[in-house]
């Protein structure tokens, strides 16, 4: 991926974002003070006007590679249902994957599931950086800030990432319906699961279709683990809420279950004495 050549003749930083381009994050509801903070990091397909459209073709970043479908507005509904802030991230996975540690080889995909990224291949350290400068880190210091105040003024703070997954990956189909995903620590995701489980209609997913690691994951690790905090990743799949209708419906549907859970806050809130 990375070029041992500089971006520029120059030496000067490769600047990725016009003047006139948006910020990276978007903040929804920065002062609720609902328990839940949704996040979305992979809400946007946007790239940067300087990036062309990394040699791909239109269709291409209307695809999951290039965002998770249908996650952007799930996030939203759900936000406006808890009146709770949402963070989510503007452009595309494939400029660089706000859901992957900056030295992980997915970071900055040259290949997407199975599509060849050209724009991303033999790429500068200055090019490398400029994304992780302009895109990447903007994103996690906006997380980072809002679960510390929250901390910091004895908020409960219930963290939860939105995304979607595909129906089919690499030819095998995907039963699920929604996936709970964690890492060390299933708690709330059993709650979730017990209260999910209540609609027989649903099928549900235990760390399943992925399961989170710090090698492969950033938004769970570092925001939920390490600040203490409730957290869970919840996936659902795509072709469920493609349609603003759908994702509309679906967030309604699963509201009971997220408001359910919040009778357990207390128990949620002492994170760190209850382990």
């Amino acid at each position: 991926m990375k070029s041992e050549q500089p971006a520029a003749a120059s030496g000067q930083a490769f600047k990725l974002l016009e003047e006139d381009e948006p910020a990276a994050v978007v903040v929804e509801r920065p002062d609720s003070a609902s328990p839940y903070l949704f996040v979305c990091d992979h809400a946007g397909n946007r790239i940067p006007r300087r990036l062309g459209k990394l040699g791909l073709e239109d269709s291409d970043l209307t695809r999951h590679i290039a965002w998770d479908v249908g996650g952007r507005g799930l996030a939203e509904e759900f936000a406006r249902r808890f009146d709770a802030t949402l963070v989510r991230q503007v452009y595309s996975r494939l400029v660089i994957d706000c859901n992957r540690p900056p030295d992980a080889e997915s970071s900055i995909p040259e290949v997407s599931e199975s599509t060849v990224v050209p724009g991303n291949h033999d790429l500068s350290q200055q090019e490398v950086e400029s994304r992780r400068l302009e895109v990447f880190d903007p994103y996690h210091d906006t997380i980072k800030s809002i679960i510390e105040r929250r901390l910091a003024m004895q908020m409960p703070t219930i963290l939860l990432a939105i995304h979607s997954f595909t129906p089919v990956y690499h030819g095998q189909s995907r039963p699920w319906h929604i996936g709970l995903l964690y890492n060390r620590d299933d708690r709330l995701a059993k709650l979730f699961l017990r209260l999910l489980a209540e609609d027989e209609t649903l099928c549900l997913g235990d760390n399943h279709p992925y399961s989170v690691d710090d090698f492969t994951d950033y938004t769970i690790p570092v925001h939920g683990e390490q600040q203490g905090i409730p957290h869970l990743l919840f996936e659902l799949r795509h072709d469920l809420i493609e349609r603003e209708t759908d994702q509309y419906r679906w967030a309604h549907r699963l509201a009971n279950s997220l408001e359910r859970a919040l009778d357990h806050s207390p128990e949620l809130i002492q994170w760190d004495e209850s382990k």
